[in-house]
């Protein structure tokens, strides 16, 4: 069975303990993760998601980050990250 969460607009720095806490309970569970309301993704944020995304890779487990909009996209290049290196594609 796969686990689907739904990111928040704001990834900054005060959402970055509840997403980790989030995925940290999900560990063990493929999960699909829906970016299309991201509006800000800041750098710890950003950090937790690769994290989860090679931790799920080691694992043998399935995370793909779907719905990726223009705006994240455009945050992600700033920070030199392609939507690939979050297991998705974009939208």
């Amino acid at each position: 069975m796969t686990v689907a969460l739904t990111l928040p607009e704001r990834l900054d720095t005060s959402a970055a303990p509840e997403l980790a806490d989030t995925l940290a309970a999900e560990l063990g569970q493929d999960i699909e993760i829906d970016a299309a309301p991201v509006t800000h993704l800041g750098a710890l944020c950003l950090q937790v998601l690769l994290s989860a995304a090679k931790t799920w890779a080691a694992r043998g487990q399935s995370l793909t980050i779907s719905n990726i909009n223009d705006t994240m996209a455009g945050q992600l290049t700033l920070f030199g990250v392609t939507p690939d290196h979050l297991g998705g594609p974009r939208e």
